[in-house]
């Protein structure tokens, strides 16, 4: 049985008292929430905080507000948000992402903010302590070597977040809150491409609310590839939203691929081959291909890279079909293995 390390564990019940704290000793100083993601790393010991703060018992990280645009709280749980006739009906690509994470357990417990932040993954890195002590250890976590690629100078642990690229075709902002005040950053500004410093958020910091903006006349979806219906992160997933006007011709196009780089992945080129346009198959294919060459996914998860390269090109056909109107029920069943 693997056991936590022992650390301090403090309950405050404010964002401000919260933020105080966390100022104290931020490189010691780690936040959980469900603590679906961080509690198993602390056992495997890829993190050992000497102090956890919870945030549970903060109300005003919880909630949806919906009015022109979305306000949901960082604590919100992702079970709310599948809840939330609010979010489907507005945002259903949102409502697809969160609904297609992890089982219902782990999403009664797990929350919007915490899947923002989750950490990268890889094969390598997400072992028992003994396994990694094995192999010499990973860059990410006390070696010097990433075991996906030993010449590279950056950790290549995947983004494994299933809200995070969706968010992004949103257009969607973060709250960031210290002691030193708030700032507000597109979720596009929330994440660089690095397996270990993956998050621009800072270690004093605490993600407090994420807005939507108002999505009148916008339509949006998600498709995840995952070697079972429920449970498993991403492999590939293809996140997009258009606003088309009367005629379907598109007049904004965001398209952004998770799980095939250490952040979400947006395709400009895709975007401009959608702009201006009807959603023809010429057009949809040529929008697949766009994407296609930006994702680069490495060999450090499930599915050969090679085949999971290909998948994006299905990933974002499908998703351009079923927002031209498509019947793509039959093809998220077998996909997805649920209604979405």
């Amino acid at each position: 049985m693997m056991r936590l390390p022992a650390f301090t564990y403090r309950a405050p019940r404010t964002v401000g008292d919260a933020v105080l704290w966390l100022a104290e000793s931020p490189t010691d100083t780690m936040l959980v929430a469900g603590g679906t993601d961080l509690l198993p790393n602390m056992k495997r010991r890829q993190q050992t905080p000497k102090t956890v703060i919870g945030l549970k018992g903060i109300a005003e990280l919880t909630g949806i507000r919906a009015s022109g645009h979305l306000s949901i709280g960082a604590g919100t749980t992702l079970t709310a948000l599948v809840n939330s006739a609010d979010v489907r009906s507005r945002c259903l690509g949102l409502w697809q992402s969160a609904a297609q994470i992890a089982t219902p357990h782990l999403r009664n417990m797990g929350t919007l903010g915490g899947n923002l932040c989750l950490d990268t993954r890889c094969t390598y890195y997400d072992q028992t302590e003994e396994w990694r002590e094995a192999i010499g250890y990973c860059m990410k976590k006390d070696g010097t070597t990433c075991w996906v690629a030993t010449s590279s100078k950056r950790c290549l642990a995947v983004s494994s977040t299933d809200t995070a690229p969706m968010l992004l075709a949103l257009g969607a902002t973060v709250t960031l809150v210290s002691a030193k005040g708030t700032r507000e950053v597109a979720v596009a500004d929330l994440y660089n491409n690095d397996g270990m410093q993956y998050l621009t958020r800072r270690a004093d910091e605490l993600l407090t609310s994420i807005d939507i903006p108002d999505q009148t006349g916008w339509a949006s979806t998600y498709w995840k590839l995952r070697r079972r219906g429920s449970f498993d992160f991403p492999v590939g997933a293809a996140a997009i939203a258009l606003k088309r006007d009367a005629g379907g011709r598109v007049e904004l196009a965001r398209v952004v691929l998770g799980a095939v780089a250490s952040q979400p992945m947006p395709s400009p080129k895709a975007e401009a081959i959608l702009v201006g346009q009807v959603l023809s198959d010429d057009v949809i294919a040529a929008a697949a291909e766009a994407a296609y060459d930006v994702a680069k996914p490495m060999d450090n998860t499930d599915f050969e890279l090679v085949w999971r390269k290909k998948m994006v090109r299905t990933l974002v056909t499908n998703a351009l079909r079923e927002l031209r109107g498509d019947d793509m029920r039959a093809v998220r069943m077998s996909l997805a293995k649920q209604v979405l």
